[in-house]
C-alpha cells in the first residue's frame, strides 16, 4: 500500500511534514511514518515558547512497538502544541495530516522551507 503524500506540504527526510502559511508552520508526521510506528499510545510535545532548530529532536511519539524522536523540520518558536493528543494520541494514526498534527511554530526563517523535500521527492524517498 502506498502512503498518502499531500501535495500542499513540505517534508523532512526524517518523515515530518510542514504546512506553511506565512511565517507559521503546522508540523506533524507523515502517513508513511505513522504506518511504520503502528498504534500510537503517547505523544510528548515541545513546550510552548521553546525555540527549536531544524533537525533538533523536539518531541517523542510512542507506539506499541517503539518510541521515536520527532525532529524539527524548520527552526522557530513553538507557539502551540496540539491539546487533543494528550487524550487522543491515536489521532496521529487516524488523521496524520489533520487532527493528528503535533505542534505549530513561528518560523525564524521562512526561506528554510525551500530546503525541505517536495511531495514528489518525499514520495521517491519512501518508495
Amino acid at each position: 500500500m502506498s502512503a498518502h503524500v499531500p501535495s500542499d506540504l513540505k517534508y523532512a527526510k526524517s518523515h515530518e511534514w510542514a504546512r506553511i502559511s506565512g511565517d507559521t508552520a503546522v508540523v506533524g508526521i507523515s502517513d508513511h511514518a505513522q504506518h511504520e510506528l503502528t498504534d500510537v499510545v503517547f505523544v510528548e510535545l515541545p513546550a510552548v515558547g521553546r525555540k527549536i532548530r531544524t533537525g533538533e529532536s523536539c518531541a517523542v511519539v510512542e507506539s506499541v512497538k517503539t518510541a521515536s524522536d520527532i525532529y524539527a523540520p524548520l527552526s522557530g518558536e513553538v507557539i502551540e502544541a496540539n491539546p487533543q493528543l494528550a487524550q487522543h494520541p491515536e489521532l496521529v494514526n487516524t488523521a496524520p495530516y489533520g487532527d493528528g498534527w503535533l505542534f505549530k511554530i513561528k518560523l525564524a526563517d521562512p526561506a528554510e522551507a525551500g530546503k525541505m523535500l517536495t511531495p514528489e521527492d518525499y514520495t521517491k524517498q519512501i518508495a
